[in-house]
This record gives structure tokens, sequence and C-alpha cells, in this order.
């Protein structure tokens, strides 16, 4: 990971536009290829992203970018679509570069690694016909809750959370890029399936292909009976 503390403005060219105005910004440079600013504010999301795949680019500003004193300029082009991000740094404060080796990935609570397991006992809960490929499936990014087949022999990837919020279909859009690189696997849709799912996530989850499934902890580990009750 490669930490550069700057001076700089930022343009979000493509699909939207957005623009940051000059100010003094951490940038992230991640092994994946995505790139991310950061504030000293706004809790842990950064203001602006590029994800991967991407490609950066260091190129000599033009005249007008260097008489307002741009030193330096970075292109970050989407290898997807026609999306740029371009970072404008006009003094450079800090910049490092640091080997985080393989991450482990999110070790979970009780509740997240049960349901994870009784998900892969009664992979059925998803859908008549689907079948599991393997619990933890390694990703260069972190391993996915559980890979399985749908009743069409479809690839589905199934990201578990306790309470879904946005961050974690954030997270399943991630390993669904990565995973439709595969040509072994793709095509992969992508299943988020929680406890309690936020109005916010739905939506998001809606516009990005991905399909919410609300999950029953107590009925599928035998405390609740839903068939037995009356109402």
């Amino acid at each position: 990971m490669r930490l550069v503390l700057a001076k700089c403005s930022v343009d979000y060219v493509g699909r939207l536009k957005a623009h940051l105005p000059l100010a003094v910004r951490l940038l992230l440079v991640k092994a994946d290829g995505s790139v991310l600013v950061h504030s000293d504010g706004g809790s842990y999301k950064p203001l602006n992203w590029m994800s991967p795949p991407a490609t950066l680019r260091t190129v000599t500003p033009g005249e007008a970018e260097l008489e307002e004193g741009v030193q330096e300029q970075w292109v970050v082009q989407s290898a997807k679509t026609d999306d740029r991000l371009i970072i404008n740094i006009y003094e450079q404060l800090h910049d490092s570069s640091h080997d985080l080796g393989v991450d482990p990935g999110l070790i979970k609570d009780g509740v997240e690694a049960d349901l994870q397991r009784l998900l892969a006992e009664q992979i059925h809960t998803l859908g008549d016909g689907y079948t599991l490929i393997r619990r933890e499936y390694f990703t260069a990014i972190g391993p996915v809750d559980i890979l399985a087949r749908d009743s069409n022999g479809g690839t589905v990837a199934v990201e578990l959370k306790r309470r879904g919020d946005i961050d974690g279909v954030e997270q399943l859009t991630r390993y669904l890029e990565l995973l439709n690189r595969d040509p072994l696997l793709a095509p992969v849709r992508g299943i988020f399936a929680a406890q309690q799912i936020k109005p916010q996530a739905r939506v998001l989850a809606a516009d990005r292909g991905i399909e919410c499934v609300t999950l029953d902890y107590d009925a599928m580990r035998g405390v609740d009976d839903s068939a037995s009750r009356l109402f």
C-alpha cells in the first residue's frame, strides 16, 4: 500500500462528475489497483475513490495547471468504463509504501459464523435447486462467505451479515467484480443475506442487481419453528 499526504484537488469524470477543491488529503493506493481519497473527517469513508480494476498513470500537467502550481497529475483510469479520477498534486507532504502481506480476512462474531455454517448446511434456504460449492471461498481481497450454484447452474456469491447495511453491499460488489473476471466462474451474481437489512442497503443492492435475502436465525437453528406458529 502506498500512502501519500498531499495538497491536492480531485475530479471524478465519467458517468458522474464530482469535484474536490484544493486541500490537504490522504491518498491511498492499494495493491488491488484501487485509489481512495481521504480527509481528516467523515469517519472511515473516502471522499472519492476508484474501484479496481484500474490503472494509475502519473502525467505532466498541462500549461494551465502548471501556471496554477500543479506539480504532478495522477490519472486513475477504470478498466471497465470510461470513468477517471484526476488528482492534481500541488505539494507532496509525505510518500511511503508498505507491504501489508496477505490479509487473513475478517473474523466474524459468533452469530455471523453460525449463520454461515447454518446457511451452508441449509443452502436450500436460498431457493430450490441450490448447491454449495464451498464456504470461505478465497479471493485476493478476502474470502467470500459462501459460493454456491443455483438451479440453472449459475455461480452465486453470498455475503452474510447479522445486520446488513450499505458497507456490506459495497463489500459484495467488490467480490463480484473480481469473481466475474474468472472465466471458470463467470457470470457470477450476488446475494446479500442478513437477519436485518437496512432500506438504504436494499436500494443499493437492487441498483447493482444484487438479491437481498432476510434470514431467520432462530428458525435455522431450530429454536423457533415458524411453520407451527398460528401467527
